[in-house]
């Protein structure tokens, strides 16, 4: 029996209309799909009650995959595509698979033949980094960096280091309710004249994208408590 397909379907970064965002061929194939690999079912059904699926929402089949997911429970997770059935990943916001644990579950998909195939739709770490205006040739993403000041100072300074040895823009990301903290210490940990960009509820009417020296950042801080933002640091 043939495998079914691993679609990889992007999500909106935040409350906002569906054609703003995702393109009429990842809706019409999400619509088609009746199973689901998800990171959160609540939020999944809300976004795939915006899609409009073919099935109704209470016969989809919606299993999860977070951070809380074993290796070993990802074989299970594979069971309807090696059934034959077309499977669409879902990340809470944004594409599956990038800062996601459904990277895991991908990597187990191509080692057992599974086509993979990921759909069009918002990064918000692309769309920072082509809204920054910082070096676009070379970047690294790291994620979340260390929650205690003086730890996220040492990994900030360390950052600030390799933009300027690499010439690369050093991307990195906050849990929402620490956004202002974030900025806070990027600002006292860098150089005055190093670049910072942030770029702030992406592709929503609130959206804010700013790039400054340290300098000038200090002079007016914007508001970023749980508004979901990217951060990017360069030096020239």
């Amino acid at each position: 029996m043939a495998t079914g397909s691993l679609y990889l379907i992007p999500t909106p970064l935040g409350e906002t209309a569906l054609d703003l965002v995702l393109p009429e061929a990842t809706r019409r194939i999400a619509a088609a799909l009746s199973h689901f690999v998800v990171e959160h079912p609540k939020t999944a059904r809300a976004f795939l009650k915006q899609v409009g699926t073919a099935t109704p929402l209470q016969q989809l089949s919606l299993t999860e995959l977070n951070e809380h997911t074993r290796d070993s429970e990802l074989q299970d997770l594979l069971a309807p595509l090696l059934a034959g059935h077309d499977v669409g990943l879902l990340s809470e916001a944004g594409c599956p698979a990038v800062a996601d644990p459904g990277a895991n579950l991908v990597r187990l998909a191509h080692r057992q033949g599974i086509r993979v195939k990921p759909l069009v739709g918002p990064s918000s770490i692309l769309l920072a980094l082509m809204a920054s205006g910082l070096v676009g040739q070379r970047f690294t993403f790291h994620g979340y960096l260390p929650t205690k000041p003086e730890e996220r100072t040492r990994a900030l300074k360390e950052l600030e280091q390799r933009a300027g040895r690499d010439n690369a823009a050093q991307a990195f990301i906050e849990t929402p309710y620490r956004n202002n903290a974030m900025l806070e210490g990027i600002l006292a940990a860098c150089r005055d004249d190093t670049l910072v960009s942030v770029a702030c509820d992406l592709t929503l009417a609130s959206e804010f994208i700013a790039t400054k020296p340290v300098t000038e950042w200090r002079l007016t801080l914007p508001d970023l408590h749980k508004r979901p933002s990217v951060f990017l640091i360069w030096r020239q």
